[in-house]
């Protein structure tokens, strides 16, 4: 069959009925877990001006220069779609005053958009969920805000992960640290790619974050971050480490771990895996002390990071699936009982919160319709005729339990008995 001329943009990927329910699954456990913490969902609008994107993520960044979604409006504004989401978050946080209101625990999630090479695991428009506090600057929170996404691992059920963490320090701690890598580099700037020339100046740090394999020599023997930090960075990574060790969740010291937006500072992290190939981070992360001031606010401690949805949801596919069926299809045999079925599936819904049914609809004989309650994958097929409909009663046939005897149960106690065989709770009157 010829494959249809109007397709979708490539790497911006539907997300079809049999996929959907293990993206539900992850968002809501995810969320759940998020609550649990303290956090408050926020929403923001996928467009942004191209300024907001530029000031905090940094000019002299592969984000900036070559992946973002940038044009005019008809006003000759230029916008952009959100190429991730904590510089929208600050920009929310200022807009509306919420630093006012103290300390701010806040997540999000949705779709971004960058123009990279589309690849497993990474494409033009991707899905994350990433959480931002606002307003405390010791390494407790730090501490916390990693033991929540371990938990996530646990709760997901995801075990190849390894947690990486570094510190870039404090403005001062960069600065000497930009001389002594600036002068490093110059001295081999012949070996270095096209790019690494171009940032050295720039955004040197950048050059480190470089995966060019014939860069990696040149890297491995720059000077060490960790060697120019100050007494205040060091004291506050020091307890960050602490605390982690006495909870109990394993780290990599990673000095070369620098992150590929300009506005980190002290604490970096990464959870990766080596279960995607070449897309091993699935959660990054870190402080940004000084992006609240940078975009007009007043000076904020602050700290985030962000997931990828699509590489979690991999990541559950390879070890488990989740199911999205019915748990009950209803069948009704004859047209006088149509009415009557679908009152009924009503009052069931009303008295179950929780329960998942699907009325047939459309007609069709008792063995038509049966086939389509058996390929729905729901466990239960309730079944009205005119007889049950006249004697007040549903019949009910298990259908991946060969063994249960088909039944009939009265429907003034089908809601208690549902709920009972589907262990959900029954709402009271």
């Amino acid at each position: 069959m010829a494959k249809p001329t109007l397709q979708a943009v490539r790497g911006m990927n539907d997300l079809l009925p049999a996929d959907t329910g293990t993206w539900q699954y992850l968002e809501n456990e995810l969320s759940k877990l998020l609550k649990a913490y303290g956090y408050r969902e926020i929403r923001f609008p996928i467009l942004g001006k191209t300024e907001l994107f530029k000031r905090s993520i940094g000019e002299v960044t592969d984000i900036v220069e070559k992946e973002m979604y940038t044009f005019d409006d008809r006003n000759g504004d230029s916008l952009t779609l959100r190429p991730e989401g904590t510089a929208s978050c600050v920009r929310a946080v200022l807009q509306h005053g919420l630093l006012n209101e103290g300390i701010q625990r806040l997540w999000y999630m949705g779709p971004m958009f960058r123009h990279e090479r589309p690849q497993k695991g990474r494409y033009r428009q991707f899905y994350q969920i990433g959480a931002e506090v606002f307003g405390l600057s010791g390494p407790d929170i730090d501490a916390e805000m990693i033991m929540m996404t371990a938990r996530f691992w646990q709760v997901l059920g995801i075990k190849d992960v390894r947690l990486h963490l570094n510190s870039l320090g404090n403005a001062d701690s960069r600065s000497r640290y930009r001389e002594a890598l600036v002068e490093y580099l110059q001295s081999h700037e012949d070996q270095l790619d096209a790019d690494s020339q171009r940032r050295l100046f720039t955004n040197p740090l950048r050059v480190l974050d470089s995966k060019n394999p014939e860069m990696q020599a040149i890297i491995e023997a720059a000077p060490r971050l960790g060697a120019y930090l100050d007494e205040s960075s060091s004291e506050h990574f020091a307890g960050l480490c602490q605390r982690l060790d006495a909870a109990g969740i394993a780290y990599t010291l990673d000095d070369r771990l620098v992150r590929g937006l300009d506005y980190y500072s002290d604490t970096v992290f990464e959870w990766i895996t080596d279960s995607l190939g070449a897309q091993g981070t699935i959660c990054a992360g870190g402080r940004y002390d000084a992006l609240v001031s940078q975009l007009g606010g007043k000076p904020c401690p602050a700290i985030g990071f962000a997931m990828g949805l699509e590489r979690l949801v991999e990541m559950l596919a390879s070890g488990s699936e989740v199911v999205q069926n019915p748990h009950v299809y209803f069948v009704g045999v004859g047209d006088m009982v149509q009415l009557p079925m679908q009152i009924l599936a009503e009052n069931l819904r009303d008295q179950i919160p929780g329960l998942c049914m699907v009325t047939n609809s459309g007609g069709g004989s008792f063995k038509s319709q049966f086939k389509k309650a058996d390929r729905s994958g729901a466990s239960i097929a309730l079944i009205m005729g005119e007889e049950e409909q006249a004697q007040g009663e549903v019949a009910v046939k298990f259908l991946r339990d060969s063994s249960a005897q088909q039944q009939k149960v009265a429907q003034t106690e089908l809601s208690g008995w549902l709920a009972n065989e589907l262990q959900l709770t029954v709402t009271k009157d």
